[in-house]
């Protein structure tokens, strides 16, 4: 059985779905792999590796699915690579189902599609296979140097003989994966840090990393509702938005740093910093917007752009800092697409030379969550 890795085709992306360590893995399995030539290139990754690791060379993407049972892929497959499709081949990649434009071709070719964003995060047999978590966990630590390299002054306190410098101060929103890892990163830094979130429960994590909480009133229904949301964002009501409104736009007009995380799996990102709230922001203050790919938690955020306000703040639409990290973003990754092919798998026969045979199963609740097109159909409606 043959996995194939397609080289992404957009400039913004340097990753790769599957790196020569991940290769040796598949091998190990019992799989062979094909890579297109260049695949790995922008993470530094060259052909030579992929061969040294047991892998095949291809020389277009047509060639890698032709040749391919499985097809790995950081995004969706480009649009001609899917007119090579043929029924029965497996795709899998962060695709972005819910804005995804080619479900119903991949449905017509018979593919059944994977999208790693859709796995239940709450499962504990599925942590090692979380792209969302693992990307997360770079990209907040990778937004604040982007933060520290756009601010014009120092994020600690120094005190010299020509006078004190204070810390910087900082405000995450969002305290997911990557606000946490954000914090931690700023703290260790120097900053003096404030976080919100939905989730009550993140107070507890946010004090831990020695971030302060910034408070948002809450009803008892409200609470239960975050609780139960397993891990994911949940819609808040127009009181708890307003309030929230008003704490935010305290803590920025103080703040130096403003690092935003939240997006909502299907929706566009929550708008969490209004065009009043930048008009009171300090000139000089920086805004790293890692939600401005699906609609930007800040208003007048640009993917990958970065725009100085009239006042002087500047807001980076950082839509995709994990590719600024691609080679570990493509190791981590690659890890969690080797976790999840093992479960489509099972081996026949008994002796070491036993074959491989898929074995897909729609209502592992593993597999019958990430699938999103499997017997000619489109799934993702009837969820």
């Amino acid at each position: 059985m043959k996995i194939g890795v397609i080289s992404a085709d957009i400039t913004s992306e340097s990753r790769v779905a599957i790196t020569p360590d991940a290769v040796k893995k598949l091998r190990k399995l019992g799989f062979e792999v094909v890579v297109q030539s260049g695949a790995g290139q922008a993470a530094y990754y060259a052909d030579e590796l992929y061969q040294a690791a047991g892998a095949d060379i291809a020389s277009s993407s047509t060639e890698v699915i032709t040749q391919s049972n499985i097809i790995t892929t950081v995004n969706d497959l480009p649009a001609e690579a899917t007119e090579s499709l043929s029924s029965g081949q497996i795709v899998i990649g962060m695709l972005d189902p819910y804005r995804n434009t080619q479900l119903d071709t991949y449905a017509a070719k018979g593919a059944t599609v994977f999208a790693m964003e859709l796995l239940p995060r709450t499962l504990s047999r599925a942590q090692n296979m979380d792209v969302l978590s693992s990307q997360a966990n770079l990209a907040g630590y990778k937004a604040v140097l982007l933060a520290a390299n756009e601010y014009s002054r120092p994020f600690p306190m120094f005190m010299t003989s020509a006078g004190t410098v204070k810390p910087a101060k900082v405000v995450i929103l969002g305290v997911g994966v990557a606000g946490l890892q954000a914090i931690a990163t700023a703290k260790r830094l120097g900053a003096v840090v404030e976080a919100s979130d939905l989730r009550p429960t993140a107070r507890e994590q946010v004090e831990s990393l020695g971030g302060k909480w910034l408070d948002v009133p809450m009803s008892a229904e409200e609470a239960e509702t975050a609780k139960s949301t397993g891990g994911y964002a949940w819609t808040p009501s127009e009181q708890y938005v307003k309030d929230q409104a008003a704490v935010v736009d305290k803590a920025l007009s103080n703040a130096d740093i403003v690092i935003t995380t939240a997006q909502i799996p299907g929706r566009n990102a929550p708008r969490l910093v209004h065009g009043a709230t930048l008009a009171k922001m300090k000139a000089g203050s920086v805004l790293i917007d890692m939600a401005a790919g699906t609609g930007g938690n800040v208003e007048g955020s640009v993917p990958n752009e970065t725009i100085t306000t009239d006042n002087g703040v500047r807001i980076v639409g950082a839509a995709n800092i994990p590719s600024q990290l691609a080679a570990q973003s493509s190791d981590l990754y690659a890890n969690n697409l080797v976790n999840f092919i093992t479960t489509l798998i099972a081996p026949v026969g008994d002796d070491a030379s036993a074959s491989l045979a898929l074995n897909l199963d729609m209502e592992d609740e593993i597999q019958g969550a990430l699938a999103v097109t499997h017997d000619s159909q489109v799934r993702l409606a009837k969820r």
